[in-house]
């Protein structure tokens, strides 16, 4: 039998502007997805995909990854993985002999990295380039790849097209106990966001350096009111490029400390910030209607 586990991901800073060659500071959390591969005798790739509950949400048996399936998005979007994977390494499951299961320890509806997670899992098991296997299969920054596979925050810069260049960064702010996590349940398409964002032409290259600077500048911040100005600095840019209106001023605008959209906005989670204790913060939040909310060292490895 083998094993492989890819964290999921957050990204703090740099949304959208990553995509463009912007230094964006991303978090890996605790939380993520394994895959386990067994052989079996039966000439056929068994495929199983669970969630956090263990309920499988996702089946499949492939017989022939070279024929196309017109009636299952899921199955062909994975078969188009494993083929892109295949293309990488011809040695990779040459013989459908294996079940593979899948199994996410956050729920699919956060936002934390169903796919990358997979095409990070999948790279490991086929040995095989994750960040090719991801601008093949689906595009993006690939900042969530670098996640999957880090073991503390990263900063992550694209240096020309398809060209990562990520490290480790020391972000482990003293303030961290006063930084939290709320899930707004309003699930943001990637893809889709990315879309409306490059619907804005070319960014000027002025603004891509600000959130460089600004993501430069939170790594080595040292008390929570500065941190939290950085953050407002960099929510108003982005509101400004996007044209969307910041989360903070839509639902929490009597809100004592700073909110912030965390990748695509208007979904997902948020990070807020809080200069009063945990149980008063989070009645906040509950009584808004927002009821996942998490402790940073709880989610950030």
């Amino acid at each position: 039998m083998q094993k492989y586990y890819a964290n999921g991901k957050l990204l703090l800073t740099g949304e959208y502007l990553v995509l463009d060659g912007a230094l964006a500071i991303a978090l890996p959390t605790k939380l993520g997805q394994s895959l386990t591969v067994e052989s079996n005798q039966i000439q056929k790739l068994v495929w199983e995909s669970q969630d956090s509950k263990s309920y499988p949400w996702f089946q499949h048996i492939y017989t022939h990854l070279h024929q196309k399936i017109d009636n299952n998005p899921i199955a062909e979007r994975l078969r188009v993985i494993l083929l892109q994977a295949q293309k990488q390494n011809p040695e990779f499951i040459n013989n459908l002999v294996d079940n593979v299961t899948t199994k996410l320890t956050f729920p699919r509806d956060w936002g934390l990295g169903t796919s990358s997670t997979l095409i990070s899992l999948i790279a490991q098991w086929a040995k095989c380039d994750p960040f090719e296997l991801l601008f093949e299969a689906f595009g993006g920054s690939g900042y969530d790849i670098a996640s999957a596979t880090a073991s503390s925050p990263i900063s992550y810069q694209l240096k020309g097209k398809n060209k990562p260049v990520f490290e480790a960064v020391a972000f482990n702010p003293s303030f961290k106990d006063q930084l939290y996590f709320v899930y707004l349940d309003k699930k943001q398409d990637s893809k889709k966001g990315i879309a409306r964002y490059r619907e804005k032409g070319i960014i000027p290259n002025s603004k891509i350096q600000k959130i460089s600077t600004l993501s430069t500048e939170l790594i080595h911040i040292s008390g929570l009111k500065a941190f939290e100005k950085l953050l407002k600095e960099h929510e108003n840019i982005i509101s400004e490029l996007i044209g969307f209106e910041k989360m903070q001023s839509i639902y929490f605008s009597d809100y004592w400390g700073v909110v912030k959209s965390l990748g695509a906005w208007g979904g997902d989670f948020v990070l807020a910030t809080s200069n009063r204790n945990f149980t008063e913060t989070k009645k906040y939040f509950n009584e808004k209607g927002f009821n996942v909310f998490l402790k940073y060292e709880d989610l950030i490895l």
